[in-house]
């Protein structure tokens, strides 16, 4: 495939993402839809929607686990460049399936100084469409698939990065293309 052939197809509806020879995830949001308003609620309960960044860019990234080392790594990148981020106009959003109180720890545990979404119902991820099976050791089960979507100041989703593309420890690097 062409890499013209390549971006027009990432910009289709479902995007099918190998993530070994076996399996993938379906992508369920495309490059210049409109992001969902409501996003879930954070580690507070604190309902989340897309109008509180009215006028940001928002890093809305997916994440499998709390307190798990890769999990950590991209969250405290994310918390070590977060005023940078901020600089250039971004606010960030972690969602994952763990519940508030896991959220809270996390967050004191590692001093985050952005929300993260307790998607206990697997709402938001599926919505997303990262949500999907996964295999570890020989043994499969259903988790969140670490993907990060970028929306516009008017909602608009302007950028996906999938779970190939994402380096936990430069993560704020490559929000900032740098």
């Amino acid at each position: 495939m062409s890499f013209n052939g390549y971006k027009a197809f990432r910009k289709l509806m479902f995007i099918f993402v190998p993530t070994n020879k076996r399996k993938g995830i379906i992508i369920m949001m495309e490059i210049g839809s409109k992001a969902p308003e409501v996003l879930g609620h954070d580690e507070n309960g604190k309902e989340i929607r897309l109008s509180d960044f009215k006028g940001k860019k928002l890093v809305l990234y997916f994440y499998p686990k709390d307190l798990t080392s890769g999990c950590t790594t991209q969250a405290c990148n994310l918390r070590d460049n977060y005023a940078e981020l901020k600089k250039q106009g971004y606010a960030v959003v972690g969602v994952s399936v763990n519940d508030e109180k896991s959220h809270k720890k996390f967050i004191e545990k590692h001093d985050l100084p952005f929300p993260l979404i307790a998607d206990t119902e697997q709402k938001l991820v599926e919505e997303f469409g990262v949500w999907g099976e996964k295999s570890m050791y020989g043994r499969k089960y259903f988790g969140t698939f670490r993907t990060t979507f970028i929306i516009n100041e008017e909602g608009v989703i302007t950028r996906i990065m999938l779970p190939k593309e994402i380096k936990v420890k430069e993560h704020a690097q490559q929000i900032l293309g740098k």
